[in-house]
């Protein structure tokens, strides 16, 4: 089963020119050129770091905050054992302190 050729349409579009190619005219490197080119340079440097110092300071606030609350429940019980020491010494004391005016030896 062999289909027949098929024919391109009427009006088929064909290239009849060669088109070259041809380098773009590089702005020449004169003083006023260099200058706006560093002063462009400069404005994107200052808002990149801007951008940066923003997401920064969040993220090392969000990274000190998360330490900081992991630090301090691990503080917890070693806190709480102390505060109760001292409690128990402070009361111990005063307790004595009152026993002692009480009954003179």
């Amino acid at each position: 089963m062999s289909s027949p050729p098929r024919q391109p349409p009427r009006f088929v579009p064909t290239l009849t020119e060669v088109v070259q190619t041809t380098a773009l005219p590089v702005a020449s490197a004169t003083p006023q050129n260099v200058l706006q080119n560093e002063a462009l340079e400069d404005q994107i440097i200052h808002r990149v770091m801007q951008r940066v110092d923003l997401s920064l300071e969040r993220r090392l606030r969000e990274a000190v905050a998360t330490m900081v609350l992991q630090q301090t429940q691990s503080l917890v019980p070693r806190l709480r054992e102390e505060i109760e020491f001292v409690v128990r010494q402070s009361v111990s004391d005063a307790v004595a302190d009152e026993l002692a005016t009480r009954n003179p030896s």
